[in-house]
């Protein structure tokens, strides 16, 4: 029982995640794009709590439940899909915490020049659908872990 409720939380936590940053990168990034770049900087500035609020939300859960469905599943042949789920989301992170959150910050601070600030978005959202791509392979490892 407990580890159906890991493996779910894993699971839903990675897909849900995965949603999150597909409707950052869709909605808020084909908006972010349409706008000069000053605007978008200005928008950056006024709202970027809200986007950053969403991500830890639902990446905590998603990793208590990955260290619980790993853990338990130690021994076992699925846990050669948990951990490469496990490996997908230590991608997620390592490019959250190395290329976003500095970015998302500098966005946020008011200080960059539009020629930098465009160029950057341009960067950002390259590299959040791969950031995207990687949430979903996680969720995806953790469905093949549990038909294991």
């Amino acid at each position: 029982m407990i580890k159906a409720a890991f493996n779910t939380l894993t699971i839903c936590g990675a897909a849900g995640f995965a949603g999150v940053m597909l409707s950052i990168g869709v909605t808020l990034g084909g908006y972010w794009r349409s706008l000069p770049a000053q605007e978008f900087l200005d928008w950056f500035a006024a709202n970027n709590q809200f986007v950053s609020r969403s991500i830890p939300l639902i990446f905590v859960p998603t990793l208590v439940g990955l260290i619980g469905s790993v853990w338990l599943s130690c021994g076992n042949p699925e846990l050669k899909y948990w951990l490469l789920s496990a490996a997908c989301l230590t991608v997620v992170a390592v490019l959250t915490f190395a290329f976003f959150v500095p970015a998302n910050t500098a966005f946020a601070s008011g200080t960059m020049d539009e020629i930098t600030g465009a160029a950057k978005l341009s960067q950002w959202l390259t590299i959040h659908y791969f950031r995207i791509g990687f949430g979903m392979a996680a969720a995806v490892f953790g469905c093949i872990a549990i038909q294991a």
